[in-house]
């Protein structure tokens, strides 16, 4: 069983006490001056890396609203132009040098209230990136988002795997966000469990965090908390005992990570 945790939960020398992989958070990576990849920086970033006997996996940039991401790196899958596409290659290029186990990708957004046609347009943008990572020998893994917000495609688990389905690439499958599908779902295990098992053949990654299941003013609900500390029923885990990637917590804090891990360990273990 492989255990991550996202690198702005911690130090990467705090990380490889804890973690065997380390998920290389991009938008707060601090490698980017605007658009442009400082390499000077990144450098550095890896140079660091080298030093820790870490695995790792990328998350791209993706669409975000708030004031703590980055503006020149919001990418929406459903709406890119070429200044995008760079920007995606460049987290694709970076899980080659690296050899990650995966590069994350958020789905689009709905565009101009046509669901439809944003669908369709996320579809092409997604089918242009699969080839993009075929040609570096990387897997793209497209996460599922919270229903709490409506404006985001893929929140539900028939359409995550439709999207999937219709790139029809050997290099993208799905990340399974398991905080945004409890979201999604109420709260309800059982629900939960039916999520899980729409996604299953398609999972390449697992996220894990916890929230309370119900939207708030917050990141609509979206809190990142630590797995054992909101309503997530982590026991779906064990619908997939086939999986052999990174269980990566999407956590905040070292504190949440040992937490997190301890509850993951100790949920998988049971028959």
């Amino acid at each position: 069983m492989i255990i991550g945790a996202s690198s702005f939960a911690g130090s990467l020398p705090e990380l490889k006490e804890q973690v065997q992989s380390v998920e290389l958070y991009i938008p707060k990576l601090g490698i980017y001056e605007g658009i442009e990849l400082q390499k000077n920086r990144l450098n550095r970033v890896l140079d660091e890396l080298s030093t820790c006997d870490l695995a790792t996996s990328i998350h791209a940039p993706y669409f975000a609203d708030v004031p703590t991401y980055p503006k020149e790196l919001v990418i929406d899958t459903a709406n890119m132009e070429g200044a995008q596409f760079r920007l995606m290659g460049e987290s694709i290029e970076l899980a080659n040098r690296l050899d990650s186990m995966v590069v994350v990708v958020h789905p689009g957004r709905i565009n101009n209230s046509n669901h439809e046609a944003s669908f369709l347009k996320m579809v092409e943008n997604l089918r242009s990136l699969a080839a993009m990572a075929e040609d570096c020998g990387v897997m793209l893994g497209l996460e599922n988002k919270e229903g709490t917000d409506h404006g985001n495609l893929c929140f539900s688990a028939e359409e995550l795997v439709k999207a999937v389905h219709e790139v029809n690439s050997p290099n993208l499958g799905a990340t399974y966000d398991v905080g945004h599908a409890n979201l999604t779902c109420g709260a309800d295990p059982e629900k939960l469990q039916d999520f899980t098992a729409t996604v299953l053949s398609c999972i390449v990654h697992i996220h894990l965090h916890d929230n309370s299941g119900h939207w708030t003013n917050e990141y609509a609900g979206d809190q990142h908390m630590a797995p054992g500390s909101g309503t997530v029923d982590f026991s779906i885990l064990n619908m997939m005992p086939g999986y052999r990637g990174i269980y990566n917590l999407e956590v905040f804090s070292m504190d949440d990570v040992i937490a997190g891990k301890d509850v993951i360990s100790r949920v998988c273990r049971q028959p």
